[in-house]
């Protein structure tokens, strides 16, 4: 009987994590406000998200540091990512920090020009390079209210749009016959990031 009991208690409490997810942004409010909302089945998946505060192959670096402590600490992730922006860094250390991570086996959800690309894609489908600014302008006009960088509310908002802003992404991606991050302008990676914590959704 006792047994029994004890087997009984292991299925209540055993939770079988799947996957650990470390994702490291270069903004420290914007892109974590966005990623933390994802809807986790908690019970199957971890995920950490870092506002670093760094940029391009800084960040990078930053992200090696971090998964290197997780194996020390035997609590390694299988999947690490680094969230970052063109934005205004030189073109060279953009695709020299993707090479870095590429390096490490560390995935890159880049956005050239801005992380704010992900969220106009929820809307339209968007081929012109617009300066930074810009980016503010439209998303203020297609959500009907003033676009505030370090919402915490952009997921639930875009929610159910999310689907046309992968197939958009995925266009914008295909659309460059030469894969190069720093001139490929627009262009975002942001959705294989999304696809990847989809799988974990309550």
């Amino acid at each position: 009987m006792a047994k029994i009991e004890n087997t009984l208690k292991r299925k209540t409490y055993f939770r079988e994590i799947i996957d650990r997810f470390l994702i490291v942004c270069e903004g420290e409010k914007t892109e974590p406000n966005y990623f933390r909302k994802f809807p986790i089945n908690k019970d199957i998946v971890e995920i950490k998200v870092e506002g670093a505060g760094y940029v391009t192959d800084s960040l990078v670096a930053k992200a090696i540091e971090l998964k290197e402590k997780a194996i020390q600490e035997k609590r390694p992730y299988n999947q690490v990512w680094c969230v970052f922006d063109k934005d205004s860094n030189p073109s060279h250390n953009f695709n020299r920090a993707i090479q870095l991570a590429k390096n490490n086996n560390i995935k890159i959800a880049y956005s050239n020009e801005a992380f704010e690309l992900w969220y106009l894609l929820h809307f339209e489908y968007l081929q012109s390079a617009l300066p930074r600014n810009r980016y503010i302008d439209k998303l203020s006009i297609l959500l009907g209210h003033a676009y505030q960088k370090n919402s915490i509310i952009m997921y639930d908002e875009l929610r159910n749009k999310q689907k046309k802003a992968r197939l958009f992404a995925d266009k914008l991606l295909q659309s460059y016959p030469i894969f190069n991050p720093a001139n490929n302008n627009p262009s975002t990676t942001v959705h294989l990031l999304v696809k990847e914590i989809n799988r974990f959704l309550e």
